[in-house]
């Protein structure tokens, strides 16, 4: 069923929207705005939601990085660091 609202700017230049409306809608939701010559339509933005299992299943799967330095280059790279802030060479 399609219900027919009207919404109207104010004086002061504000939208004013019908409480049904606001009624459905929750605190610091977004809405991307498009405007066309005769419409004005309001999408809501929904953030992607993140699946932690997935997200470390597709980690896992990862072919690994050949340029990661061994830990006993970075064991050494962390030793010259040390040396040159604490000034002993």
């Amino acid at each position: 069923m399609k219900t027919q609202l009207i919404a109207k700017v104010t004086p002061d230049g504000k939208l004013e929207i019908p409480s049904e409306i606001l009624a459905q809608l929750q605190p610091l939701t977004e809405y991307k705005i498009s405007v066309t010559e005769g419409a004005i339509i309001f999408e809501k933005i929904t953030k992607p939601r993140i699946d932690l299992d997935k997200f470390l299943q597709e980690i896992d799967e990862l072919e690994p990085d050949p340029e990661q330095p061994t830990l006993q280059e970075i064991s050494e790279i962390v030793k010259e660091v040390r040396q040159e802030l604490w000034g002993k060479k």
